[in-house]
């Protein structure tokens, strides 16, 4: 299943023909091995990776490192329920280190995220400190490169 789920994490788009082809097994056990996966909530998603900075959408990426004081017997899980419920929080982390959380958001431009931070996840009780930083470029997201055709002009004469 593991050689299953990594065809799968590179291209979610092959068929369950090809994928037989590829582990050298059938369509029908390919198809069982799927459907298992996502009933045992293995597979949780089938997503597109889009280079929003090749459409004409207002789109800022920004991730917040917070640091947040765990409830009593829910630990970091109570806050983080909390949080991933905001629409805007693409996903959430809890990380060792210098902060508790990782959130990733999205929003249409930086003062929108701003005022998210601002007004939604830093007046929220557990949150001790937030700290901000935008995406500026994305060069490769999930394995998959984002330098394309385009060329960095600066400094050529």
């Amino acid at each position: 299943m593991d050689k299953l789920l990594k065809l799968l994490d590179t291209n979610a788009r092959l068929t369950n023909a090809q994928l037989a082809v590829m582990l050298d097994t059938s369509e029908a056990d390919v198809a069982a091995q799927i459907a298992e996966l996502e009933r045992s909530g293995v597979i949780r998603a089938y997503k597109a990776l889009i280079d929003w900075d090749r459409t004409d959408r207002e789109y800022v990426t920004a991730i917040i490192e917070l640091r947040v004081t765990p409830k009593r017997d829910l630990g970091f899980e109570g806050i983080a329920e909390t949080i991933m419920r905001f629409e805007e929080v693409e996903s959430i982390y809890l990380m060792s280190g210098g902060y508790d959380l990782a959130v990733f958001v999205n929003g249409r431009t930086f003062k929108d995220v701003a005022m998210f931070v601002a007004k939604r996840l830093s007046t929220l009780d557990s949150v001790i400190s937030t700290a901000t930083h935008f995406v500026l470029r994305k060069y490769k997201d999930r394995g998959v490169m984002f330098l394309g055709e385009e060329k960095d002009e600066r400094g050529i004469q």
